[in-house]
Formats: C-alpha cells, structure tokens, sequence
C-alpha cells in the first residue's frame, strides 16, 4: 500500500465490472489492467509495486503494460500545488484510475476540476474533498447580492454532509445507489460517524470497500455497515486541521514522473517515453493465454500479500473469447 493519502483512487463515474472492460488491450496488457483494476484503493501504483505484486511479470513488463493502459486511457498521473491556509505550498502526484476507458480530453477536463478544491490533511495528506464543492458553491452564492424576498418565502434548507454523503455513494459505486428515502433514514447513523471524528472520505469508503457482485438492497447493505463498523467516540480529534486548496494542476508522465512544467504530455506520457512505448509495439500472445492472477481478498481487514492468488480461469475464458482467441 502507498503513503496514506495517496496510491490507487478511482476517477469515478464508472460502469459496472464487465469481461468486455479491456478487450480492446492485448492479453499481456489486458491480464495486468485486470490485475491493477481489483487493487485496493490505495495501492502503491509504481510499476516497481505492481511487479512485486504480480507473480507473472517483472518491472519491465509492467512498465510497458502500464504504459499501453495510459494510452488506452484507463490511468492518469495528475501533480496538484498545495496551499494551505499558513501559505506553506508542496507538490503532490495523485494517481487516478479509470476501469472506463477515456479521451484525452476527458482527461483533461478531469485535471482542471482538481484546480481550486479544498484539501485538508486530517482528511488524508492533499485529499482533493468533493464534498466541499457545494461550500465553495454556497460561498460564491453567499458573496452576490441576495434578491429581495417577500416575507412568505420559505427557506431552503441545506443537505448536511451526512446527507451528501450517502447520496453520492452511486458516483464512487453504481452498486450502492440510495434513494432519497434511504438517505434520510440513514442520515442520522452517518452523522453519528461524523460526530466521531470520521470523515466522509472514511464513510463512503466504508460502505463501499469489498462489496459483492450484486447488492440487492443496498439501503439495507449500508445500514448493516454504518451500524457494524460504528467508530469509537475516542477517534474524536480536539485540533483543528490544517486546511489549504489546490492552487495549480499539471499532467505528469506515469513512467518518468516528468511533466509539463518541463515537457509536453500527450496522453497520459512524455513523447520520451510515448516515443519508447510506441517503438515496442503492442504484445500479442500466441498460442495458449497464460493465466490471470488477480490480489487475494483481505483477510480479517489486512492487506494482501504479494504471493496470494486467487482462482479466475472462468474470466481468463472469457477474456480469451473476447480477443477471439476461443
């Protein structure tokens, strides 16, 4: 696993898990985009992390590979300027992953939404905090002039963040949509989590880390969950975090860590690098498809060893009827 804050993080907005995902790579390419697509959140994604994880293929392999998935549009390499609120500025690069393959411009238009989000670092080191769109919203609001309202005028009130946060959940999982009923109805347990010291990046994480194929009742699911893994009162924190915002985002290279303060990025790469991707070609296997190897399940919450392997010759048969080779 990465530094707390960082490693793996999904772009979001994605389709469910389909045999179709990454038929369109080669097999060496699509049997590693598998692979990296069930790592937790989290993961370290160097191509030196993910070889030691794989027990087929070495760094170089892997390097290529990731490189190929960049291209396809599946991973980005995004480096955000940091600025708190005590004016200390940093640099961090964030990794985010796409099992939906996407454009270059799509890409693009990701990155500059990274520009001007708050951060803070009791919510995980420089953590980009989508919940807090509808604040900076409410403040621009807050800052024009009001329109004269009659006295019988009713006033809006505002979601809470518990709220928010139980009705996001489909973006980062479209296997846990909740209805507005449901979110009601659980607002107050999500509230309690907050009140703990929880933040809703550990919420929604909560409710959707390791959830199965298919969630039948995902209002019942989520309230088994926040009621289960409740934290204690004493995760309840006295000091105020530090709070800062993204003030600049660059796209980087995933393979050298240049970027375009220094080089021009076209797709995810430097041309170096897209130059060496290129001259290689993409990696057909002929013959027989080797077998895929995906990360073990976590075991009573650990992480998962390098060497665990769990049992996918069913979607290694389905990958292989994808690419025409059944």
């Amino acid at each position: 696993m990465a530094k707390t804050g960082y490693g793996k993080r999904p772009a979001g907005d994605e389709d469910p898990h389909a045999d179709s995902d990454f038929a369109h790579l080669s097999p060496r390419d699509r049997e590693i985009a598998v692979f990296v697509d069930h790592l937790d959140e989290g993961h370290a994604m160097g191509y030196k992390a993910i070889a030691a994880a794989h027990p087929r293929y070495g760094q170089q392999a892997v390097r290529s590979s990731l490189g190929r998935i960049t291209l396809a549009g599946h991973l980005r390499w995004i480096k955000e300027h940091l600025t708190s609120e005590d004016n200390s500025m940093r640099w961090v690069t964030r990794t985010y992953w796409s099992r939906t393959s996407r454009s270059a411009e799509w890409w693009a238009d990701f990155a500059r939404e990274r520009h001007g989000k708050d951060v803070t670092e009791r919510y995980m080191p420089g953590l980009a905090r989508v919940e807090e769109e509808a604040v900076a919203e409410a403040e621009v609001v807050a800052e024009q002039p009001a329109a004269e309202s009659t006295p019988d005028e009713p006033s809006v009130e505002q979601p809470s963040a518990a709220f928010l946060t139980l009705a996001e959940l489909q973006a980062f999982d479209a296997r846990m949509p909740l209805s507005d009923r449901d979110c009601r109805a659980l607002e107050s347990l999500a509230a309690e989590w907050l009140a703990r010291g929880a933040t809703t990046y550990d919420l929604t994480k909560a409710l959707t880390d390791g959830l199965p194929p298919v969630v039948t009742n995902p209002g019942g699911f989520a309230r088994n969950r926040l009621e289960s893994k409740m934290p204690p009162k004493a995760k309840i924190r006295q000091k105020a975090a530090r709070r800062g915002r993204v003030s600049r985002v660059i796209m980087a290279c995933g393979l050298c860590d240049a970027d375009e303060r220094t080089t021009r990025i076209v797709s995810g790469l430097c041309e170096e690098c897209l130059a060496e991707i290129e001259a290689e070609g993409p990696v057909y296997v002929r013959g027989a498809v080797p077998e895929t190897f995906l990360p073990g399940p976590r075991d009573s919450g650990g992480l998962p060893g390098a060497d665990e392997v769990i049992d996918v010759t069913e979607r290694v048969d389905a990958l292989r009827r994808a690419a025409g080779l059944l």
